[in-house]
């Protein structure tokens, strides 16, 4: 029961993780924000998390997890009910703000829990599976329940979903739920706490505008930036007695292996299933709630794969079931190459599939890992170390595949006799080029489009490419690192 709760925790936060993307042209219409608000709207939550989730992490361990996710799940809620009702793009962005800084209390709370409460390995193992597969659902089902809300209710339903959740969570949570803690933990670093959220963001934020503008003066200096505080941050861990993070956890070998696996899954997983949502939305044409169904093979996949990737890893081998985890996301990347926009469904079905079973292997293992390698005490530091590996993760991919995309679609000719300034919003996206097509007679709106969704498609199978070899290289990378490595009995 108490493993229901948790469970339900991470659901919810991987749902709201993914379920405002289709909500912004809503939005659009609703709030009328700038370029430079909507992708603040987007983006600033998955930076606040990614900046304070290992700040929460080590604050579980000192003050309670139970309390840090109770409480955290009540400002959650509440900040949901005043996202869903913002009047304007620049109260949006700071209650979204708000709900990374509550969103961060939650994961690492959660998994860090379910270290402590079970103390057989083997359980353990099902339970971080049954935690893993929850997290790719969420990721899985957003877009479908976001498509289903918006075709009946407006925008601000997306984010109400979350209040009767988080008043089960809470109620249920309160009885059932032990309290665990460090029992010596030391004080709670502030200029740590500093340096680790401006560091993470400095570098999130770097990579992402970087895929999307290309290399800026400000975006180089928000690079470094981050880089030179994650040094910093480092340098004064190993000097502090009780390190907000024991650096020192990386010196074992399974320990970095791990996190380094955790981290390509993620890449390749998010990366893709990014941009085949664009794919299926506008190159083959489908409503949001039709491609967020397309989707689900990828999430059915990762929970069938998380709920017994702990039996995959005693029976074979860790660096097996890691290693072969990663070979099967590149497998799904590498099949991209034969995607074309009339592309059957079975062909992206069976994909999706294919990428939902490696992530789900390898992501589970690797967190079994982590946990496992540390002292309990350690617990909620650790869990949030794989959780922004997550995070980082899906920033490096999303921005490596959509460097590929955009620097092909954007050199795409268009057919002649267009005006300049609609040729000038065909090549700036390929959302700009479907309206840029609506406005053209005929068959000229129709040669734009196919040209768009020919580039857009070809991009996207060069970036496909790109990554299948730097995760084939994760792959052999796993094998080597993970060596010897193997889960408790």
């Amino acid at each position: 029961m108490a493993l229901s709760v948790l469970a339900l925790a991470v659901l919810l936060v991987c749902i709201d993780a993914t379920v405002l993307a289709l909500a912004t042209p809503f939005l659009s219409e609703d709030l009328d924000p700038s370029s430079t608000q909507l992708l603040w709207i987007g983006d600033v939550y998955s930076f606040v998390i990614a900046g304070l989730l290992v700040s929460m992490g080590s604050l579980g361990d000192r003050v309670g997890r139970k309390r840090l996710l109770l409480t955290g799940s009540v400002i959650f809620g509440v900040l949901s009910a005043l996202t869903a009702y913002a009047h304007s793009a620049e109260a949006m962005i700071a209650w979204r703000a708000l709900m990374g800084v509550a969103g961060a209390t939650l994961m690492p709370s959660t998994l860090a829990l379910i270290r402590n409460i079970f103390s057989n390995p083997r359980e353990r193992s099902v339970a971080i599976g049954i935690w893993g597969a929850m997290a790719s659902a969420g990721a899985a089902v957003g877009p479908v329940v976001g498509g289903f809300l918006l075709e009946h209710f407006w925008w601000g339903s997306v984010f109400l979903l979350n209040l009767p959740v988080m008043a089960v969570l809470v109620v249920v949570g309160v009885r059932l739920l032990p309290e665990s803690r460090d029992p010596a933990p030391g004080p709670w670093d502030l200029p740590s706490v500093a340096l680790s959220m401006i560091g993470i963001i400095g570098v999130v934020y770097a990579v992402k505008e970087a895929a999307a503008y290309g290399l800026r003066w400000d975006i180089a200096a928000a690079a470094a930036l981050g880089a030179l505080s994650l040094a910093a941050f480092v340098r004064r861990q190993l000097r502090l007695p009780k390190p907000l993070l024991d650096m020192r956890l990386f010196r074992r070998r399974g320990f970095s292996g791990a996190v380094l696996a955790d981290l390509l899954t993620i890449f390749g997983l998010a990366g893709l299933v990014f941009f085949l949502s664009q794919f299926l939305q506008l190159v083959q044409m489908r409503s949001p709630f039709e491609a967020g169904l397309a989707e689900l093979p990828a999430g059915v996949g990762a929970i069938a794969a998380g709920l017994v990737a702990g039996l995959v890893a005693r029976r074979t081998s860790v660096r097996g079931a890691v290693s072969g985890g990663l070979a099967a996301v590149a497998l799904a990347l590498g099949a991209v190459v034969g995607l074309r926009p009339v592309s059957d469904y079975w062909v992206l079905g069976l994909l999706l599939l294919v990428l939902g079973l490696g992530a789900g292997l390898s992501f589970t293992v690797t967190a079994d890992i982590m946990l496992s390698t540390v002292p309990k005490e350690q617990a909620g530091a650790a869990s949030a170390v794989s959780e922004t590996a997550y995070e980082l993760g899906s920033a490096l991919g999303i921005a490596l595949l959509g460097s590929v995309v955009t620097g092909f679609y954007r050199g795409h000719a268009v057919p002649e006799g267009i005006p300049a300034e609609v040729a000038e919003q065909a090549r700036s996206s390929l959302g700009g080029a479907v309206e840029a097509a609506r406005g053209l007679p005929g068959p000229a709106g129709e040669q734009l489009l196919t040209t768009a969704q020919d580039a857009f498609t070809e991009g996207l199978r060069a970036g496909a490419s790109v990554a299948a070899v730097v995760l084939l290289a994760a792959a052999a990378a796993s094998w080597r690192l993970l060596r010897d490595q193997r889960l408790e009995d």
